[in-house]
């Protein structure tokens, strides 16, 4: 995949993701893009999603589907562990 083509598929996950924001947000969460990478998305859940039991369930039965259906190439959505997150958002110190 050229850089071209990863860019154009981020943007088409970001684009899928916001329309899915509305299911997520109507009881309080979010999620939040962090990076793809071979065919992964990676993300997290924000709000009061970040805590509840039920998020991965989301990941995969909700976001992970609707993104395979949309967006070509995508092959599976995991959450990011905190050193994805940290280096996505360019941190270089540990914040917790």
């Amino acid at each position: 995949m050229t850089k071209e083509e990863e860019k154009e598929t981020i943007v088409q996950i970001n684009h899928t993701l916001d329309k899915l924001r509305h299911f997520l947000q109507r009881d309080g969460g979010d999620v939040e893009f962090i990076s793809y990478e071979d065919g992964i998305v990676y993300v997290t859940m924000t709000g009061a999603c970040q805590d509840c039991f039920l998020a991965i369930d989301d990941v995969k039965e909700l976001i992970e589907t609707i993104l395979q259906e949309e967006v070509s190439g995508v092959t599976e959505v995991r959450l990011a562990d905190y050193d994805r997150i940290k280096k996505a958002k360019g941190f270089t110190e540990d914040i917790y």
